[in-house]
């Protein structure tokens, strides 16, 4: 079986030059934020935050979210060999990996995640998980924010210009200097008490919620996702 490019940056010990080659990637976006003072008062007033975003803006996200890495922010990564270089790529970039996914390890990384809110303030969530399907929320959010008490913020991605893999998801890279705009969503806090209607219904909503304001940064940045 072919070896896929980022296990030769386990095999040779590229880790490292992963790392300042990403780095300087991220370093040519143009981030144009939106909302950050929503992010900044859920802080405030809650103490916790779950960042949701899709697997397929994951890349264009961390551009950002590399701006609050002396927070520690959490990140939960497949249990995957893909995984296990995402993982040291991202305690170099400041996060907190915790392995898991929806399929693999997913309720003792859930039971982590909420243990290490109690002392981090931030959690990014990828909410397709690892596999997809696409556009669709997994029920573990709102799990997640139902134990910790943490607020859910949906965190919408967008690119004037940019690439996409052939990935289940077409996983979407910038291009070098490309503007790329953050928009926080609306908060969802989610009572702990909740009963499984009501946390379906936080999840289709979070869902369109993420939806709507993906297409919406598209059309307005002008880019258009290949069929």
């Amino acid at each position: 079986m072919a070896l896929r490019p980022y296990h030769y940056l386990l095999i040779y010990g590229l880790i490292p030059l992963g790392y300042y080659l990403l780095r300087g990637y991220l370093f040519l976006l143009r981030i144009r934020v939106v909302g950050e003072e929503i992010a900044l008062g859920c802080l405030d007033d809650y103490g916790r935050l779950i960042i949701a975003v899709w697997h397929q803006r994951l890349l264009a996200a961390v551009a950002y979210v590399l701006k609050f890495r002396n927070f520690d922010p959490i990140i939960m990564i497949s249990q995957s060999k893909d995984g296990e270089v995402a993982t040291r790529l991202a305690r170099r970039f400041g996060f907190v990996p915790v392995r898991g996914s929806s399929s693999k390890g997913g309720t003792s990384a859930l039971f982590a995640i909420t243990e290490a809110l109690k002392t981090n303030p931030a959690v990014i969530h990828i909410v397709d998980g690892p596999r997809g399907p696409k556009g669709v929320v997994k029920p573990g959010l709102i799990s997640m924010a139902g134990f910790s008490g943490a607020v859910i913020l949906p965190l919408i991605v967008s690119a004037k210009k940019a690439w996409t893999l052939g990935s289940w998801d077409r996983f979407l890279i910038p291009k070098p200097f490309s503007e790329v705009t953050i928009e926080w969503g609306r908060p969802f806090v989610v009572p702990r008490d909740s009963d499984t209607e009501t946390f379906e219904e936080f999840r289709r909503e979070i869902e369109m919620s993420l939806l709507e304001g993906h297409a919406e940064a598209d059309l307005n940045s002008g880019w258009q996702e290949p069929l």
